[in-house]
């Protein structure tokens, strides 16, 4: 539900990504290091963590910038079809996909042709915030992913810690790069970088690696595709922010055809993270 708490704030969007990830990263470094000293990670565990931290921080920075661009429920919905990703790069590695879970994948895509097809007709500026979701929601596939290949040797606490390093520093260069300040915020935009990472990143991000291995990502997905009529109510109240009606049939489209891939897929289909 971070998605109209980022609106909210007035602070760049790569110093949102950067913090809510280094201070992630603070959290769980005591306990990443215990476990580390115990068991440490091999180079190929420690390459794939960082690779997936990679892509959480190309995430992030596709992402998070939509929000400002597009309308909330939009942005939602579109960086939320990772599991559409997901089941193409499966089906591409050998997996076999259910009939269901094609018909689910065509649903999905033409729910995102129907909002990005409205938002051509409101302005560039609302199209190119789709894309951006969208390839946000792409990005989210390498690291839901690959974080599903680690977790099945690595704790939970060990991967999110250094996954989560990896990205801060990533962003850290990136707003260097780009002239981005990461300091000298006010006092109310602090507080909203602090409650978007204790909801997203602890009980989302965190809590989405710890329980998908054991209630499976069929239940974590349709979880968290209840997160797209929950940002878009939430940016309702706290920004008076309505969809455009003929955004509508869309974004009813994407959910319903994520649910039959989550469904369909079962065990087969990796959801992506809460936001």
């Amino acid at each position: 539900m971070s998605a109209p708490l980022t609106a909210l704030v007035a602070a760049p969007v790569l110093g949102i990504a950067f913090w809510r990830n280094a201070i992630g990263a603070a959290l769980l470094t005591p306990g990443a290091v215990r476990l580390l000293r115990r068991q440490p990670l091999s180079r190929r565990q420690f390459g794939l963590c960082v690779l997936s931290g990679a892509f959480l921080a190309a995430h992030f920075a596709a992402w998070l910038p939509s929000v400002t661009l597009t309308t909330v429920a939009a942005s939602t919905a579109l960086v939320c079809t990772t599991p559409m990703w997901t089941t193409l790069v499966l089906r591409l590695a050998g997996h076999r996909v259910p009939r269901r879970v094609w018909v689910g994948l065509s649903l999905g895509l033409l729910g995102v042709v129907l909002v990005t097809g409205v938002d051509v007709t409101v302005s560039a500026r609302a199209l190119g915030g789709d894309l951006l979701a969208l390839l946000g929601g792409m990005l989210a596939a390498g690291y839901v992913l690959i974080g599903a290949l680690v977790r099945e040797q690595v704790s939970t606490t060990a991967y999110a810690g250094v996954c989560y390093t990896t990205a801060a520093v990533l962003l850290a260069l990136a707003a260097v790069v780009a002239g981005v300040p990461l300091a000298g915020y006010s006092g109310g935009d602090w507080l909203l970088i602090l409650a978007i990472t204790a909801c997203a990143q602890m009980l989302g991000h965190t809590i989405f690696n710890r329980v998908v291995s054991t209630v499976g990502p069929t239940v974590v997905g349709m979880a968290i595709l209840l997160e797209v009529p929950g940002a878009a109510l939430l940016a309702f109240v706290l920004l008076g922010q309505v969809p455009p009606l003929l955004v509508v049939p869309g974004l009813v489209l994407i959910l319903f055809g994520l649910a039959l891939v989550v469904r369909a897929g079962g065990a087969q289909v990796e959801t992506g993270p809460v936001t």
